[in-house]
């Protein structure tokens, strides 16, 4: 085994979901061409500078693209995950939060040969616009060990608190037998950019336990209307300190150079990049 390859455990969990055709010519081994594609996102090196070893690039990332459409990874992180829970493994303390990744200008260029000449829409691939320039917001949501449970693309300008309740759906751990997938937390914790009063109505409404800071403004507006203002939030700050799990992941995360700084033209493919490296953090703690 190479550096930045799969080991034989990362395999024998990854290898039962990749799908496999049944008819057709003799085709590249499906380990060698996944551990180009993990070879490439921990490198962030470009597709036509694949080692040989993992045979044609073209080949890589065909596979790579076709995976992302399909979703390849995405069943294989939901795996994972489901086989952790059903072993009792998943620390169901969440925590949430969100890191803003630069786009390498080749990630703007989706312009295709011969087609639309045409602006396209940076909304549609996750991409915004600020001072810094082109930039993509992965918000995450992580158990209470360090390992993401749900992943969500934006465009780098959009805030925190619009996303906090579509990134909780976003978790759906299978049952390992019957039964819906598992998808509420017995906590959440957040920092106090998702401090608000539709956020924490939504959670009670769900049933779920938070610790979320209250803002300063909120709190003097709350001073302000007196017995109107109603109590304050229940604060615990023993659990706020162990919110510092998910910045760790997103440290863990951004070891991949290509996880770190965005190359991937369209969503699909960066997302199923960041869902490849997150099976990999699973794999390696289970």
């Amino acid at each position: 085994m190479r550096r930045h390859e799969l080991t034989d455990q990362e395999w024998e969990l990854l290898a039962p979901l990749i799908p496999r055709a049944a008819t057709g010519r003799p085709r590249v081994e499906d380990r060698q061409i996944i551990n180009g594609m993990v070879y490439k996102i921990r490198t962030g090196i470009s597709w036509r500078d694949l080692p040989e070893r993992y045979g044609p690039w073209k080949t890589v990332y065909t596979r790579f693209r076709r995976y992302a459409l399909d979703g390849v990874f995405t069943r294989a992180l939901q795996q994972i995950q489901a086989h952790a829970d059903a072993a009792g493994d998943i620390d169901w303390l969440v925590q949430i939060d969100s890191t803003v990744v630069r786009a390498h200008q080749h990630a703007a260029a989706t312009g295709r040969k011969g087609g639309s000449t045409g602006r396209m829409n940076h909304n549609d691939h996750a991409l915004g616009r600020s001072r810094g320039g082109l930039t993509t917001k992965i918000h995450l949501a992580c158990d209470g060990k360090g390992r993401p449970l749900a992943i969500m693309l934006t465009p780098g300008q959009r805030h925190d608190s619009v996303c906090a309740r579509p990134l909780l759906e976003r978790i759906r751990v299978p049952r390992a037998g019957l039964g819906r997938p598992r998808s509420r937390p017995d906590r959440v914790i957040a920092d106090k950019a998702y401090s608000s009063r539709d956020f924490r109505a939504y959670l009670r409404k769900r049933d779920i336990a938070y610790t979320v800071p209250e803002k300063i403004d909120q709190q003097r507006h709350r001073r302000n209307r007196g017995r109107r203002g109603g109590r304050p939030p229940v604060f615990d700050r023993d659990i706020y300190r162990r919110r510092n799990v998910v910045e760790r992941c997103f440290n863990r995360l951004k070891g991949f150079r290509g996880i770190a700084t965005r190359y991937d033209k369209t969503a699909t493919s960066y997302e199923a990049a960041v869902n490849l490296a997150s099976f990999l953090l699973w794999a390696r703690s289970v």
